[in-house]
């Protein structure tokens, strides 16, 4: 049997409607060839994991922050489930390192927030201070400065439970929420995140709550009492020194405000906050936002009858995951994500459009395109919707990574052929163009959120208050056109273009804003522009292919750990991943380099690696990135679906045959009619300025 027609009948087949009945296909696997063995193997196994629904969901777990903070929240709501608090306390204690501390990333050293949130929520589950685990925590807060080095965020955990005043965190008084646009700083000017954070935060403030319970005052070297304000000046930094003595004045003034607008102030915080709740997924579908909501929903004396209260509190309990062997809890869900991501390695691995699992996947998918006017709106009024959110449900919120991978799956399994499909497809990318910054790049949820300025606020010691244009997304965003047809001479594409020449790093690499670190951003963009038929032998191109060649691990793997975000000189460098040398992999096979060492190499570290009994790769480290510096995440499924589209790809490439992205681009332009963006009058006010040629 031929390795064509191994990967067209066999792996076909296997990819068929028994997996979805979790049936076992009695079909032989192929022995002779390794690459296909491991291509139907993993492929098979993915396949088995899609849901009756047609979707894929893979667990996503960040640090301890999060069950910790869930246990913390069961106490102020007064619904604590005492079983399940103790199966939460466990995976704490498994997931503390031997010197007593928490880390932010599997792999990673003791952060003093983590294990400080991860110490007070133990204690208030009733765990015993005294025991051996604790006091070493303990020992180690103490050793590293104590808990008044906490960042902003655990202050105010902190302040709710009385184990700090209110006084030592940022001043954040419920009037902000009518701060004008065009003020140097207004919730418009912030992120997505930071937004449906801030606001219910802002009626929490207004309150000062303090709950009693727990107390962690041998976790402080200073008196509580003497920490009145973020004190941490710093010199050369004016803007930062300037917001930290607008804090101190707010701080002054606040209360002075009259009762009449604090109480309209709270009014329009609760509106806001209740409007963005109104669907299953919870405020902002992330968990930080929703349990502040739900808790300053608790402050304004709802009940759980409350049709809000009660939609948020489910939306929090969908986030715990519980089985045999632990529990804790997700920051949120990513079924679009993997759905997505899974589809198009399937079909870059020889899943033929018409497989069964196709069309329940496909359907899924257009059922959660998101046609509601969200919050991108205040930028771009006359840009119609059509976009597609993480998780299963985040209307106001639809992201430009997910929407791209979406309409490039999409392509991939032919939706395009369809003219309804083909419509909504269009829809997708009209809205995608139309998020597109004047920089020439693309951020996430907003346009032109690049207020940087603002991070230096207070309560923005997490360095993450804005959504600026990345390197990542700008070449997703250019793979998703290239693949439609576009060229370098669509103007999106020419202004894309310049704005990763001039983010690339002196190394040849790219930052990876969203997944970890250098590697992923190299990755983003090499295919990005290979989809678009760049010459690789740009100079700009070669020295991106020289940094991932050399970064390459003696293994033959590729990995990256997020040490890297706080080092740049230690991008490239960490133990092989599976993923992470999917991405290197992906990235030089979209410069043509399939025949090179370091790919041979690295696609027999992926066939060796690769684990049938776990019906796919191992993989502990987190390699995805949800703020760095601060906030890291290990998206489960990112082992299953990125090493199979590598060996895709490659076994495609070995047969001489065209990937499903390459035989896109030949087929010519997807006609998607017009693209109404492109003639609105805040896109072309917007661009015409800067380029008059647009206008033509």
């Amino acid at each position: 049997m031929s390795e064509q027609t191994i990967t067209n009948t066999v792996f076909g087949e296997l990819l068929s409607d028994r997996f979805l009945q979790r049936e076992r296909a009695n079909i032989p696997v192929p022995q002779s060839d390794p690459i296909a063995k491991t291509l139907v193997q993993s492929g098979s196994a993915l396949l088995e994991r899609q849901y009756r629904a047609g979707y894929w969901r893979f667990d996503l777990e960040a640090d301890t922050t999060i069950p910790a903070e869930y246990i913390l929240l069961q106490h102020l709501l007064g619904t604590v489930d005492e079983a399940r608090e103790q199966r939460l306390a466990d995976y704490i204690f498994s997931r503390q390192l031997p010197d007593g501390s928490w880390p932010l990333y599997e792999g990673g050293c003791g952060n003093i927030s983590a294990t400080v949130k991860a110490y007070f929520a133990l204690k208030t589950a009733g765990c015993d201070p005294d025991e051996e685990a604790m006091r070493r925590a303990r020992a180690w807060v103490l050793n590293n400065g104590g808990a008044e080095q906490v960042n902003v965020f655990t202050r105010i955990l902190l302040a709710n439970f009385g184990q700090l005043p209110w006084s030592a965190v940022p001043a954040m008084p419920a009037e902000m929420i009518w701060l004008p646009r065009w003020w140097f700083f207004s919730l418009d000017k912030v992120s997505y995140w930071s937004r449906c954070v801030i606001i219910p935060l802002l009626l929490i403030f207004s309150y000062r709550p303090v709950h009693h319970g727990a107390d962690i005052r041998e976790l402080f070297k200073r008196e509580r009492g003497s920490l009145k304000h973020i004190d941490k000046f710093t010199p050369g930094n004016h803007a930062k020194n300037i917001f930290l003595l607008l804090d101190r004045l707010l701080k002054l003034f606040e209360p002075l405000v009259p009762g009449f607008i604090r109480r309209l102030s709270m009014r329009k915080l609760e509106t806001w906050m209740r409007e963005h709740m109104r669907g299953e997924g919870g405020i902002g579908a992330i968990f930080p936002a929703m349990a502040n909501a739900v808790y300053a929903l608790k402050l304004r004396g709802c009940e759980v009858t409350d049709p809000d209260m009660r939609r948020g509190i489910q939306a929090i309990e969908d986030l715990v995951l519980e089985d045999e062997e632990q529990t804790y809890v997700q920051p949120c869900v990513s079924p679009v994500w993997d759905t997505c991501l899974s589809l198009s390695a399937l079909s870059e691995a020889g899943l033929r459009p018409d497989n069964e699992a196709i069309k329940p996947a496909t359907d899924w998918l257009f059922d959660k395109q998101v046609f509601t006017r969200g919050d991108w709106i205040s930028k771009a009024r006359d840009l119609e919707g059509g976009g597609w959110a993480f998780q299963f449900e985040n209307d106001f919120y639809p992201d430009v990574d997910d929407t791209s991978m979406v309409v490039m799956a999409l392509l991939r399994i032919g939706a395009h052929y369809h003219p309804d499909k083909k419509k909504r497809i269009a829809q997708a990318v009209n809205w995608v163009i139309g998020m597109q910054n004047t920089d020439g790049g693309w951020g996430a949820f907003d346009i032109d959120n690049h207020y940087e300025y603002l991070n230096n606020i207070p309560f923005a010691d997490h360095g993450a208050l804005v959504d600026p244009s990345t390197a990542d997304l700008t070449g997703r965003c250019i793979e998703m056109l290239a693949m439609l047809g576009y060229d370098k001479s669509f103007p999106p594409i020419a202004r894309a273009i310049e704005f990763l020449q001039q983010d690339q790093k002196p190394c040849g690499a790219w930052f990876g804003r969203w997944g970890v670190n250098y590697i992923y951003g190299t990755w983003a963009v090499l295919v990005g522009l290979g989809a678009l038929g760049e010459d690789p032998k740009q100079p700009y191109l070669r020295k991106a292919v020289k940094w991932l060649k050399e970064i390459q691990n003696k293994d033959g793997g590729w990995g990256e750990s997020c040490d890297s975000y706080n080092e740049p000189g230690l991008g490239g460098s960490g133990e092989s991943t599976a993923s992470q040398t999917a991405w290197a992999l992906l990235g030089l096979m979209a410069m043509g380099e399939t025949d090179a060492e370091e790919v041979e190499t690295g696609i027999n570290y992926l066939v060796r690696t690769y684990t049938p009994g776990a019906k796919g790769w191992r993989e502990a480290a987190f390699t995805g990135t949800g703020f760095p510096r601060v906030f890291y995440l290990r998206y489960h499924g990112y082992s299953h679906y990125f090493p199979l589209w590598a060996l895709g790809v490659y076994a495609r490439y070995r047969q001489g045959r065209e990937t499903r992205q390459e035989a896109l681009v030949r087929e010519g332009p997807v006609d998607l009619g017009v693209l109404s963006v492109l003639n609105s009058k805040y896109y072309r006010t917007r661009f015409t300025s800067q380029n008059p040629e647009d206008s033509s």
